[in-house]
């Protein structure tokens, strides 16, 4: 069975699944800023939308559109702004 998550008031909501690379999940996010914390290594997918990521240790935001992927180091906060309504696919490491 599929695990639901919901994080931020409903605001970023997932379904975790297992792919054959490993765990995942598919997620939405409305329009915002929100900041994650890391237990594993991240690797994240815009797949709808548009995505502004700060980095740990970086001063810069850099934007993400469909089908870019960035990658999160284990036990880190990131940041995320977003404009609009984005969709994402996170594989776990």
């Amino acid at each position: 069975m599929f695990k639901t998550n919901e994080y931020f008031d409903g605001k970023v909501k997932s379904i975790a699944f297992t792919t054959d690379k490993g765990p995942a999940t598919i997620g939405v996010m409305a329009a915002g800023e929100y900041e994650f914390g890391t237990s594993t290594v991240e690797h994240m997918t815009v797949t709808s939308g548009e995505m502004e990521v700060q980095l740990p240790g970086q001063d810069d935001w850099n934007t993400y559109k469909p089908f870019e992927t960035f990658v999160v180091a284990k036990d880190v906060k990131f940041k995320v702004r977003l404009n609009g309504d984005t969709s994402y696919r996170c594989l776990y490491k």
